[in-house]
């Protein structure tokens, strides 16, 4: 589709919120309301990752249970998109951590199910295998992504070719790598010349420090450790710039990727694991002392 005559801003809201570890199904929709009234300019509505239930996996359900039916009446009523963080799902003789993306008239419109649980921590949830990249329609296109997927560049690089302009990442981090993982959004922004949001909620559930970056790579707005509401309008048509003329008018590097007629031998035989053989089981690591000790 082209773009020419298209709307370029969009509004996303991401939310920050303070969480347990339990069902937070109506806090969720009265925060979400509570943003839509305060700021009715707003397209979209984001959260973290696991928001609406925490992190126990007895919360796992079948798609059009109670986590997206609760939802996608909100949307409807609304009449805004919604990306609600993400939950358990039963599907296919598995457990996925899927996020859905729903529409203003409440419809599911793409399920995304996360390549990279945490492993080893994220016990006992399969990898999801599809990339999601959905249009809003005479706006552009949005990929999705779910936390530690931010680690692997495969996964917002893939996002990026299949078109993605913008970049969602629900994410629930309560541990000391979260500066790391800011880098990181940085990083995922720079290379792919695109926004990219990253929420993280609080409380019990995460350590907060949810950022929005540019398609230049520039931070437009890194919140603190406390509850915020981070309603943010993007340009389409800023990220259609940048990548025709390349950051500050230098790099254009989707064109040097296009163009690069190197095929990556890693991406052709997953089979050879190259020097990656030799780092053994990936599992929980054991204390020094105890490998000292034995």
């Amino acid at each position: 589709m082209s773009y020419e005559n298209a709307r370029a801003k969009f509004s996303v809201a991401g939310l920050q919120l303070p969480l347990e570890n339990q069902n937070n199904l109506e806090q969720l929709a009265k925060e979400i309301r509570s943003t839509v009234k305060r700021f009715p300019w707003v397209d979209m509505v984001v959260l973290g990752e696991l928001n609406a239930y925490g992190t126990d996996l007895k919360h796992a359900q079948s798609q059009n249970g109670e986590f997206e039916q609760h939802f996608q009446q909100l949307a409807k009523a609304l009449g805004v998109w919604l990306i609600p963080g993400s939950y358990y799902e039963n599907a296919m003789g598995g457990i996925y951590n899927t996020a859905p993306v729903i529409d203003p008239r409440g419809n599911i419109v793409a399920r995304y199910r996360k390549m990279f649980p945490f492993f080893p921590y994220e016990k006992d949830v399969s990898c999801g295998q599809d990339f999601v990249v959905f249009e809003v329609p005479n706006v552009g296109k949005i990929g999705l992504m779910i936390c530690y997927d931010q680690w692997f560049p495969e996964v917002s690089r893939n996002l990026a070719w299949m078109g993605a302009e913008v970049i969602i990442c629900p994410t629930l981090t309560n541990t000391i790598d979260r500066p790391t993982e800011l880098v990181l959004a940085k990083a995922n922004a720079t290379v792919n010349q695109c926004y990219f949001f990253n929420i993280n909620p609080v409380g019990s559930l995460g350590y907060g420090q949810s950022i929005v970056l540019g398609p230049q790579g520039e931070t437009i707005y890194q919140a603190n450790v406390g509850r915020e509401i981070i309603p943010v309008e993007i340009d389409f048509q800023r990220v259609r710039e940048v990548r025709e003329r390349g950051l500050h008018g230098l790099c254009q590097t989707l064109k040097s990727f296009r163009d690069q007629p190197i095929a990556f031998p890693v991406y052709q035989d997953r089979r050879n694991q190259g020097a990656f053989s030799q780092l053994g089981e990936l599992r929980v690591p054991d204390s020094g002392q105890k490998k000292q000790n034995d």
